[in-house]
């Protein structure tokens, strides 16, 4: 939905058209910490330390390059690799003591069907349920926060994930927390059944522009300065004609 909103093109070129493209480092370092802070909750909670997190991170990784042979060749140094994802994991455990509280679920699927032609689903990185009843969804970021004035945008994801929830649930979730790991941040907010009016009807507007475009074949790009990571730059009609 956002990828739509940034840019339609783009949008036509990875959902539409479904074009391929190569691995990125940063999000392929992004799965193999989720994969370990996932994992770290199997142990006993006196065994979640940065250390145990640490000892899994040679495993994972060959895991990660045996489902993905192609990023062999695109960690030149695999010792400059494992430090960064050390650094993300050690900075975790500045921001949450994983001993103090058990995970309640971890990728958890949620899905509604909104209507006969929209499908929403998603995976939650974890969703924490208090002994008293109280949710709590947290979203890990191995990037740096937001500037200010920009987290809104940011907490919309877990709004929709709160939505999904609720309908599913009928529980309202007390906190959402997105962890930035790439600058040792969190950001915390407590949504209100307004809060999920307004996402459910932002999600349903995208939704008729976006059946709009496939109606009309319509992508207008969007040019900012994104563009200059966009893998499909060079065949972007803003930048080709």
């Amino acid at each position: 939905m956002s990828e739509f909103e940034n840019c339609p093109q783009l949008y036509k070129y990875r959902v539409i058209d479904q074009l391929p493209q190569p691995p990125s480092l940063d999000a392929e370092r992004g799965t193999l910490v989720h994969t370990i802070l996932h994992d770290l909750f199997e142990n006993a909670p006196s065994d979640r330390t940065p250390q145990s997190a640490i000892e899994l991170l040679p495993s994972r990784w060959q895991a990660q390059m045996a489902a993905k042979p192609e990023l062999m060749e695109m960690v030149t140094n695999e010792k400059e690799w494992f430090d960064r994802a050390e650094s993300l994991l050690r900075t975790y455990f500045t921001l949450e003591d994983p001993q103090s509280f058990e995970a309640t679920h971890r990728e958890l699927h949620l899905e509604n069907d909104f209507s006969d032609e929209i499908y929403l689903h998603g995976y939650v990185d974890r969703l924490d349920v208090a002994p008293t009843g109280e949710v709590r969804i947290v979203d890990y970021k191995t990037g740096k926060a937001p500037k200010p004035g920009w987290e809104e945008k940011a907490l919309f994801q877990l709004r929709v994930y709160a939505l999904l929830y609720f309908k599913t649930h009928n529980v309202l979730p007390r906190l959402l927390q997105l962890i930035y790991l790439g600058d040792g941040k969190v950001v915390k907010s407590t949504p209100t059944l307004t809060d999920l009016a307004s996402t459910e009807k932002v999600l349903k507007r995208v939704a008729s522009d976006i059946f709009a475009s496939i109606e009309k074949d319509y992508w207008p790009p969007k040019p900012s300065r994104l563009c200059d990571w966009c893998y499909f730059k060079t065949i972007c009609p803003a930048h080709t004609s």
